[in-house]
């Protein structure tokens, strides 16, 4: 079987990351997302940890490189060796280029992306009406999945909260934020040929259906 390198992309909100982790645990793939990686190299107090971690104490965004760097280091890895799933990076044009260039010294390149978007007001109103409880973290939903009683945890009895960056005003900016510098991805992709869209209004099962038989398709 050909190595299968996936790109997940999509807006926040609209489930890539639980179609990405049921997507690598079918095909027995690493799911590899920048934000694990920053955490667990912070942990272990690596060299590229701590290079990314004096950019983010004083407030500045880690560069381009240094991402890309963190994202090489860990596709080295012996479980990388049949494919791996990216979730969430590439997040800008020139960080697939510095990527593709990195995977062109190997001799391989990016299989597919897998695009997941949806109407901005449905996701605005998906992420402003998660709830989580302040005592357990138990998830619930305003509209979708609403506790029994309004305000109370249905696992525990505690009290449920909407996340500050949860607000609808502050979801509309970080869509905005994503349609400036990684919404250019997708004609880049689309460009290229390797991009797969999906619509994610649908139910999680639906959409795994579709994006389980796309990827099937990439095996050969």
């Amino acid at each position: 079987m050909a190595k299968i390198i996936l790109v997940f992309l999509g807006p926040p909100g609209v489930g890539k990351g639980t179609q990405a982790a049921k997507l690598a645990a079918d095909l027995h793939l690493p799911h590899i997302s920048t934000g694990d990686l920053f955490r667990d190299h912070l942990k272990r107090k690596t060299e590229l940890g701590l290079k990314a971690e004096g950019y983010m104490n004083e407030g500045k965004l880690v560069p381009d490189d240094l991402v890309v760097d963190l994202v090489v280091d860990r596709i080295g890895s012996a479980d990388c060796a049949r494919g791996y799933i990216l979730d969430g990076f590439p997040r800008t044009v020139p960080q697939d280029m510095a990527l593709e260039k990195k995977l062109a010294l190997r001799d391989e390149k990016v299989s597919a992306a897998m695009y997941f978007d949806a109407p901005r007001e449905v996701i605005v109103e998906r992420i402003s009406g998660r709830r989580t409880c302040k005592a357990c973290g138990a998830m619930s939903h305003a509209v979708f999945a609403p506790t029994r009683q309004e305000g109370v945890c249905d696992v525990c009895g505690g009290e449920t909260h909407q996340r500050a960056d949860d607000d609808a005003a502050k979801v509309t900016e970080r869509l905005k934020e994503y349609d400036n510098k990684t919404g250019p991805l997708v004609p880049y992709y689309r460009e290229k040929g390797i991009l797969h869209e999906f619509d994610a209004q649908g139910g999680v099962e639906e959409i795994y259906a579709l994006l389980k038989a796309e990827a099937n398709g990439l095996k050969g």
